[in-house]
């Protein structure tokens, strides 16, 4: 590959170990997470496979395996929360947690997902 192809090819996004969250928007895969927000994306998404409603930070934490120390549950919970404004989340205002996607506005004020 030529280096002006090299300019011009598109990155594959790949997750990055502290890599910061994207805003999501229809068509961008998971793997753009890192592998803890995957695993509290999935377990979520799997809860509600199962019929089962929203979950607490706590909750999360310990179907993650994790335990219930606060630290724990204070990590899962920021990266939750982090996951909810960029709209892979929901986020009640009971402060649970469910799977769901939804838009959010793009910094040049736009919508991110393009509906």
């Amino acid at each position: 590959m030529t280096e002006a192809e090299q300019e011009t090819a598109s990155p594959v996004p790949v997750s990055v170990p502290g890599s910061t969250v994207p805003p999501w928007r229809d068509g961008l895969p998971v793997t753009v997470l890192a592998p803890d927000y995957q695993r509290i994306l999935g377990m979520l998404e799997d809860r509600r496979s199962a019929g089962r409603g929203p979950a607490k930070a706590k909750e999360i934490t310990v179907e993650l395996g994790l335990g219930t120390t606060p630290a724990k549950v204070e990590g899962v919970r920021s990266k939750a929360r982090r996951l909810a404004e960029r709209g892979w989340l929901l986020q009640e205002t009971s402060g649970m947690f469910s799977a769901g996607r939804r838009p959010v506005a793009a910094p040049d004020g736009g919508c991110a997902g393009g509906s």
